[in-house]
């Protein structure tokens, strides 16, 4: 397993846990908020390019998060 297809699988495993929450607005916070609070940046920059290449396997919940996660990220480098 590459190591995209295994941050895929780690980004589609928190949606799932956050497919529950019934505002999807909460949900993909919750996704972006555990991405940058449990991946190094490292990690998050690869899953932020991967989605900007086309998010191969990503669900459309964990684009979501990823989408919102690197709108925090650009935020605070700027």
């Amino acid at each position: 397993m590459s190591r995209n297809e295994h941050l895929v699988k780690m980004a589609n495993d928190i949606a799932d846990y956050f497919a529950s929450e019934p505002d999807r607005v909460a949900a993909t916070s919750g996704i972006a908020a555990h991405m940058r609070r449990f991946w190094e940046p490292r990690m998050r920059r690869r899953i932020a390019a991967h989605l900007d290449s086309g998010g191969e396997g990503l669900s459309e919940l964990a684009r979501a998060g990823v989408r919102e996660l690197a709108s925090m990220e650009s935020a605070v480098a700027s």
